[in-house]
């Protein structure tokens, strides 16, 4: 069974201009944890996720031991989540990016989410976005198509 067998082809998608605050909405009112970053020609460029958005709000260990007392005082660290809400997500979304063909079997694609630990393959054809398949729907494949459950 291939990927393109499964895969989602009404692909939800953002540019790297797009606001934080934009995408949580999206996120939000479409009930997924993550999406493709596209530039206008739907070349992707990155991937967002609810897990990137929330290491946004907190600092890395550079910037802690740089001003402890910002990520220490909580009115500080609100005050560090309302700044950021208009920023563009390119400052947030993950740019090396893995991705599979229509072609790649699922089990193949499952492997790869399990070894890199990710939740989402972007499905590139010709070096243009054509899909999107998570590990659910692989899951969910396999069981089905594979254990006959």
């Amino acid at each position: 069974m291939k990927i393109k067998d499964i895969m989602k082809t009404n692909i939800i998608t953002v540019f790297p201009d797009t606001p934080y605050l934009k995408v949580v909405k999206i996120l939000y009112d479409n009930n997924i944890s993550g999406m493709p970053v596209v530039d206008e020609n739907q070349n992707l460029i990155g991937m967002i996720s609810e897990k990137d958005l929330f290491k946004a709000l907190y600092p890395n260990y550079i910037e802690f031991i740089r001003n402890p007392e910002k990520y220490i005082n909580l009115e500080e660290q609100e005050k560090n989540i309302l700044e950021i809400k208009n920023n563009p997500i390119s400052l947030y979304m993950s740019k090396n990016i893995i991705t599979v063909s229509p072609q790649t079997s699922i089990l193949a694609a499952g492997g790869i989410m399990l070894n890199k630990h990710i939740h989402r393959l972007p499905v590139v054809e010709n070096n243009k976005l054509v899909g999107i398949v998570t590990r659910k729907d692989i899951y969910k494949s396999i069981l089905k198509h594979y254990l006959k459950f």
